[in-house]
């Protein structure tokens, strides 16, 4: 009996402090944890709600960074033990509904406060993270100085531990999300990034995948890469298989573009170089482009320049060359010759030679 009773006296010494320390929190703790976002990010900061429950999960609501972020809600479980010898282990973080609001200013500099950091920082070991449902509205102004933009919608990610085996130090992850226009809020492609990484060891395993991408939403960036003559419409679906070990990377990738759709013809650029058009040369019969190309690189630092991936896939693209029939071959040739005798016509025609 008496064993009974000192359960219960401690079951009720554990409540009363629950009780407590959540009256506590709600009252202090949304100020000072408003305090230290503004002393160290150097912005604006409100907290709606903080409070706690069992067995020690902490919960931030409606938590507003300036203008570079909103949260709808924040939970995370501390480790206690680990407290005590100075260490922060959080068991599981969730972030539900964050919306975030990046920007590149036109000297490529993102719109991120620089955290002011005093002293030697603790060690922070997170176990899982779950974000789910959030937002990146993404703003770059280096591209062009109204600023090109786009939203990364329905954005879920998940990063956990390997349970098993004990020694292994890999982290399961996956990440999906939504590409979208923001002039018209439509969908403009989706993309999915699933696998395993042992950092410490260099190892990886991870495929990704795009889907209906919208390429010419991003022609500010591949300029006329794709082909010399503009494109008003084009669908980018790839498969990347990233495989690491001992931090050797190779990423062998799938890709296919279909729907191509070449604007009018006095819509189209003027340029010289024959080989801009090289592209448009390893099309199969239905104008489709599928090229499969490796990269060789390093995990811990990957050296994917553009240069680089452009001569890759050039190379790829060449590979098609002895797939297709000769006499189609000889017919695209033979059109693109046409195409710069006809523009030889009328640049004489303009100059009076």
């Amino acid at each position: 009996m008496k064993k009974y009773k000192i359960i219960f006296w401690i079951c009720g010494i554990i409540l009363v402090f629950f009780v407590a320390a959540n009256i506590l929190l709600e009252k202090y703790a949304p100020r000072i944890v408003e305090q230290q976002i503004e002393q160290n990010l150097k912005v604006k900061a409100s907290l709606g709600k903080i409070s706690l429950s069992l067995p020690f999960t902490i919960t931030l609501e409606k938590l507003e960074i300036g203008d570079l972020a909103s949260i709808k809600k924040i939970s995370l479980t501390p480790n206690l033990v680990a407290l005590i010898f100075g260490k922060v282990v959080i068991h599981g973080l969730n972030i539900i509904e964050p919306v975030i609001h990046l920007e590149l200013s036109a000297d490529g500099k993102l719109n991120l406060p620089l955290l002011e950091q005093k002293g030697k920082a603790p060690e922070i070991y997170l176990t899982s993270l779950n974000l789910r449902d959030g937002k990146i509205i993404f703003t770059d102004k280096k591209v062009t100085s109204e600023g090109f933009g786009v939203i990364v919608n329905k954005l879920n990610v998940k990063v956990a531990k390997v349970a098993l085996p004990l020694t292994s130090l890999a982290t399961n992850f996956s990440v999906s999300a939504e590409l979208l226009s923001p002039q018209a809020s439509e969908a403009i492609g989706a993309i999915t990034f699933s696998g395993w990484l042992d950092y410490l060891a260099k190892d990886l395993d991870a495929v990704l995948e795009v889907k209906g991408l919208d390429v010419t939403k991003f022609s500010v960036y591949y300029g006329n890469f794709i082909s010399n003559r503009k494109l008003s419409s084009a669908r980018l679906d790839l498969v990347s298989t990233f495989k690491a070990k001992h931090n050797a990377l190779q990423i062998a990738t799938k890709l296919n573009l279909s729907n191509l759709v070449y604007a009018s013809a006095q819509d189209q650029p003027l340029n010289l170089d024959l080989m801009k058009n090289a592209l448009d040369l390893f099309t199969d019969t239905k104008g489709n482009l599928s090229l499969e190309f490796n990269i060789d690189t390093l995990l811990n630092n990957p050296a994917l320049s553009q240069e680089k991936i452009q001569k890759i896939i050039l190379k790829a693209a060449a590979k098609n060359l002895s797939s297709q029939p000769p006499d189609q071959l000889i017919n695209k040739v033979a059109t693109v010759i046409d195409q710069y005798k006809g523009l030889g016509k009328e640049l004489k025609a303009i100059f009076g030679q």
